[in-house]
């Protein structure tokens, strides 16, 4: 990938600065000239302005060049003036990125924060992470962010050619940046700016990554020059505060690794074209879940104890789109969250821990028994006396949606639940749908509706400590008081999809898992 941040920021040292008056132009991608086509090129260029004799500013544009129907060097997009001047001469374009990316998310259904609520981001937290990371580590981030902006002007404010251009040539030389190992200073941004800007910002980059992987699973070109990367496509992060670890992880559902489905190849089979829609639809989904676990210390003589449950768990498959009305005839057709798998507890290989204790017993099924008799006799002037005898005996067995687990992985502490069909009890994440139309079990019908659906109203599933309130506790060795550790916090997530409105024979189940490290501050009165 282009390191445009480094360009960008040695263009008033460059040899041409003092040479030339012309534009400086960096290729971001290009193409060579063909029988059928000419050269394209998609450019970033920069404009000197003389403001005084001292003062000079510069503004960046994106142009295109070499495709028909369009004017030659047609400008896409055109940034604000950088004064080389201030202090920090690139923030103003770095903020301006930022706040077009945000505002032109895609927003999900009957979202509490619409876009035009947020308001602009403060400068102050994007110098501080300009100024607190190595410009190598924030020039992958600055490209994230030019990457980001660029689909919008090539796949949503140019012509379909332009688009296709972009997807092949920018978006997937680059597809690594989607990943989690190019985002240090991504995650810094998102711990610093705000949770309604964090999810505008996460959901425009899943909806790049439904659109790309949409067009590498037809059958465009991207799956021979575009392999899938190492890494899997979404972000997760964890942080320490107040007394919460917590995990957040973004993955689009066509990112997620499938572990059942009704469909033997990878591709988009030959289908009607309602069901394809459906396909569509679903593909423009996003998983976004919160992990928050409670944390205490105890220090006694002999050995620290820290104590750790579950405070809550939300898990939520957004609809990336952009009206209301989107796909209303499969509005309600989304995938639910069948098994969730949460553990923490020390890094591998610590020697620092005697001990841990889990605080909920491997569940029993719970089962009423109620028996009956009933004796009746007849004794009267009848020669033959008269005795009936009835016995009735009837079982009531209470059966709930999910059933929770806690389990030890060394000395990590597994909280695990699953989703059951409260009629069978069969667990969903393994259940195998009919392939006539009826999509499985009738119980998971309708599951957005009624008194005893599962999930909430717009799809999500939140585990509070009234659910779950049990905890795990560690006693660790004295001697690691004044220390901060590092302690593991991982999730994996199972999400399934039954026809819940529709009449379709499509089901699959996905699974995403994340792991990442927290701090464990082991000082007294902290």
């Amino acid at each position: 990938m282009l390191d445009i941040w480094s360009w960008i920021c040695e263009l008033p040292y460059s040899d041409e600065w003092a040479e030339s008056d012309s534009p400086f132009v960096l290729t971001l991608a290009s193409s060579s000239a063909s029988k059928k086509n000419s050269a394209r090129e998609i450019q970033l260029r920069a404009e000197r302005t003389f403001m005084s004799e001292s003062d000079v500013s510069l503004t960046f544009s994106v142009c295109i060049d070499g495709f028909e129907s369009l004017e030659p060097q047609k400008t896409m997009w055109v940034s604000d003036k950088c004064l080389l001047s201030s202090e920090k001469p690139f923030l103003p374009l770095v903020l301006q990125l930022l706040q077009e990316i945000i505002s032109r998310s895609p927003t999900a259904h009957d979202s509490a924060c619409p876009r035009s609520q947020l308001q602009k981001l403060k400068p102050e937290p994007i110098s501080w992470i300009m100024d607190s990371h190595s410009p190598e580590s924030f020039s992958s981030f600055f490209n994230l962010l030019f990457l980001t902006r660029l689909f919008w002007s090539c796949a949503s404010d140019a012509p379909s050619v332009v688009g296709s251009f972009y997807f092949n040539s920018v978006l997937s030389p680059s597809i690594e940046a989607l990943t989690c190992n190019h985002a240090p200073v991504l995650r810094t941004f998102l711990e610093n700016v705000g949770v309604d800007a964090e999810l505008s910002f996460m959901r425009t980059l899943g909806y790049i990554t439904a659109k790309w992987l949409i067009l590498r699973e037809v059958g465009v070109g991207l799956q021979t020059i575009a392999p899938l990367p190492d890494q899997q496509l979404g972000l997760s992060y964890a942080t320490e505060a107040h007394g919460f670890w917590i995990l957040k992880g973004y993955a689009p559902i066509s990112a997620m690794k499938v572990t059942r489905s009704n469909e033997h190849n990878g591709k988009f089979p030959i289908i009607e074209a309602k069901e394809s829609v459906l396909r569509y639809a679903l593909a423009h989904q996003q998983l976004e879940a919160v992990i928050q676990l409670e944390y205490s210390v105890v220090f006694h003589d002999g050995y620290i104890q820290v104590n750790a449950r579950v405070d809550n768990l939300r898990f939520h498959v957004a609809k990336l789109g952009f009206k209301r009305n989107d796909d209303m005839e499969f509005n309600e057709e989304r995938h639910f969250p069948s098994r969730v798998r949460v553990w923490v507890g020390p890094e591998v290989g610590s020697t620092y821990v005697a001990g841990m204790t889990l605080g909920r017993s491997t569940n029993n099924g719970e089962r009423e028994v109620e028996t009956q008799r009933i004796l009746k006799g007849n004794y009267g002037n009848t020669k033959i006396p008269k005795v009936k005898a009835r016995a009735r005996m009837t079982t009531k067995t209470r059966m709930r949606n999910w059933r929770w687990d806690q389990d030890v992985e060394g000395n990590a502490a597994v909280f695990d639940a699953v989703l059951c069909d409260n009629t069978t009890g069969q667990e969903l994440p393994t259940w195998k749908c009919d392939n006539n139309g009826d999509g499985g079990s009738r119980s998971f019908r309708n599951r957005y509706s009624g008194a005893n659906r599962p999930f909430t109203k717009s799809g999500g599933l939140v585990f509070g400590r009234d659910e779950y309130g049990e905890g795990v506790t560690w006693r660790l060795s004295r001697e690691m008081e004044g220390s901060v550790l590092k302690w593991r916090i991982g999730g994996q997530i199972w999400l399934s999809y039954w026809p819940n409105n529709v009449k379709s024979s499509y089901f699959e189940t996905r699974c995403i898992d994340w792991c990442d490290e927290v701090d464990l501050p082991l000082i007294a009165g902290k």
